[in-house]
């Protein structure tokens, strides 16, 4: 699997967010489908402000 790369934390955030939502997932899963930390899937749903 490879990991994807993001322009920016927020565009994370807001794909992660979007991919939790849809799939009804947990952050393990979306961290093992992005290639990234569970740590870094609850940082980014939880400290990164959307405007």
């Amino acid at each position: 699997m490879n990991e994807l790369t993001f322009d920016d934390k927020k565009e994370r955030a807001v794909i992660l967010g979007e991919y939790i939502t849809e799939n009804k997932a947990t952050v393990r899963a979306a961290a093992k489908v992005f290639g990234i930390s569970k740590s870094t899937v609850h940082m980014d749903g939880t400290k990164q402000k959307i405007l």
